[in-house]
């Protein structure tokens, strides 16, 4: 039903209307839109656009064009199934629930996430109870869901060799790590520009909240590295490119603070597997183990969370005039976190339940 002409005969039109005049007069909302729907694709009016128009979504609008084909206007009138409790059932609630995690395309919905729309128009399908859009975030909630932004995946990304990692990689590492006593560091890279970044923040409507900005395209970089047992976390802050150079000086660094084995595990960056620190690495591999993380896979990094936390905290909405405000407010930060081991291991969340 993505392309058709929907044609009304001057008398059912007439009928439509006269029904549509009563529901608006009655208050019946949804029986308003229904039929608002029909009498639009009858001008054709596009689908998507009649969707948009009514807030809800395209596929509820072809079940309603379906059930008025069926069943003419008593198709459009929201009917609940005879003996139904008007509300959902425990049962049916964690039935939904169960849908809902299997994502709307297994719902027969085109979309990849779920929005309220859809799931007003599924529970109304399915059990028969029209529920307010507004009321769809409350029963959600109730069923431990949480409205959230959505992230991309690369659809190259490799879920074996990610389980692998899981499931046999990192315990071979841990148990490593734990017969050598070594320190067990995962690394990444920050960059800090002193343009600012934005962020959600509060403000009164229509009145779009503003930032100064220095408008200068120059960033301060950092190095870093948490150990999973005790917290540590480690850093080096550079005003130069992010290079194997570079990163061999942090490292050489670390090695020199310590008489302790490191193991590494980084992501897949040039920078880190670069003909230079492949030589780096085996010149090094009495005290220096490294493993890569699966290609696509930040979120196996606990490292991009603490990112996220100091960027969040210290430099989002905030306005650097000079280079050397954001380098202060930078050093802060790494000093701040340095002295805080136990905010660092709450970022182990995932190997925590491996090791649970």
């Amino acid at each position: 039903m993505l392309n058709f002409h929907l044609r009304l005969s001057a008398s059912r039109r007439k009928r439509l209307e006269e029904a549509l005049k009563l529901a608006q007069q009655l208050g019946h909302v949804q029986r308003v839109k229904r039929m608002l729907a029909v009498l639009s694709l009858a001008e054709d009016q596009p689908l998507e656009a009649v969707a948009a128009v009514l807030q809800v979504c395209p596929e509820a609008v072809r079940g309603w064009v379906k059930a008025f084909l069926l069943k003419g206007l008593s198709g459009l009138i929201a009917q609940k199934s005879s003996g139904r409790p008007s509300k959902l059932t425990k049962a049916q609630k964690q039935e939904l629930a169960q849908i809902i995690d299997a994502g709307p395309t297994q719902a027969g919905f085109t979309g990849a996430c779920w929005r309220s729309p859809m799931i007003q128009h599924l529970i109304e399908e399915k059990y028969g109870v029209c529920y307010s859009v507004c009321y769809i975030a409350e029963l959600l909630k109730s069923l431990g869901f949480s409205f959230q932004k959505a992230r991309f995946v690369a659809d190259h990304l490799d879920e074996q060799k990610r389980q692998e990692w899981l499931t046999q990689t990192w315990p071979q590492i841990l148990r490593r790590a734990k017969q050598t006593g070594a320190y067990l560091l995962f690394g990444d890279e920050a960059s800090f520009p002193q343009w600012g970044t934005l962020c959600h923040t509060w403000a009164r409507q229509g009145s779009q909240p503003t930032v100064k900005t220095s408008g200068r395209r120059k960033s301060y970089k950092v190095f870093g590295l948490i150990d999973y047992f005790t917290g540590k976390f480690l850093s080096k802050c550079i005003t130069g490119r992010l290079t194997s150079e570079s990163y061999q000086e942090f490292l050489c660094e670390v090695l020199a603070r310590t008489r302790k084995p490191l193991i590494l595990i980084q992501d897949r960056a040039k920078y880190h597997t670069s003909v230079a620190m492949r030589e780096f690495f085996a010149q090094h591999r009495e005290r220096l183990t490294v493993y890569d993380l699966p290609s696509y896979s930040p979120d196996y990094n606990p490292i991009e969370k603490l990112w996220k936390k100091i960027k969040e905290g210290e430099t989002h909405l905030h306005y650097f005039p000079t280079f050397e405000s954001l380098m202060n407010r930078v050093d802060e930060a790494m000093v701040k976190f340095g002295n805080a081991p136990a905010e660092v291991l709450k970022l182990f969340g995932l190997y925590e339940k491996l090791a649970a």
